[in-house]
């Protein structure tokens, strides 16, 4: 068993590629025509998007949008750089939403908290013991 993907479901799923793309510089691996599903090359293991809509069809339930919670959810993607400082402003830039700016945490780890525009909790971080 591997972690294979990362989903995140998204109102429009190419502005969520553009966004990664922009802040962080992940290269758009993939984009179905439907514009309902796309990945980002992000390493071993796939950051990709998904259509609400998607999502609706396959959980008869319903799911959280993290577009439509005025709280960032309970969970986050966490990006490792060895500049927090330049990946945070850079993601500023790009129209994230500031919710922790770099601290160096007792551990020494330097880490900061965006929201991307699709309400996705991003953590910002140096790598552990680096």
């Amino acid at each position: 068993m591997k972690l294979g993907y990362t989903i995140v479901y998204v109102p429009e799923v190419a502005a969520s590629l553009q966004f990664f793309s922009g802040a962080f510089g992940f290269a758009v691996k993939f984009l179905h025509e439907s514009g309902t599903y796309g990945e980002l090359d992000t390493g071993a293991t796939t950051l990709a998007f998904a259509a609400h809509a998607l999502g609706e069809g396959n959980f008869p339930g319903g799911h959280v949008a993290a577009s439509e919670s005025v709280q960032p959810l309970g969970m986050e993607i966490g990006l490792v750089t060895e500049d927090v400082e330049q990946a945070y402003t850079r993601a500023l830039q790009a129209g994230a939403v500031q919710l922790s700016a770099p601290t160096r945490k007792p551990w020494g780890q330097v880490v900061a908290y965006v929201r991307s525009p699709d309400g996705t909790l991003i953590e910002l971080c140096t790598p552990i013991g680096g």
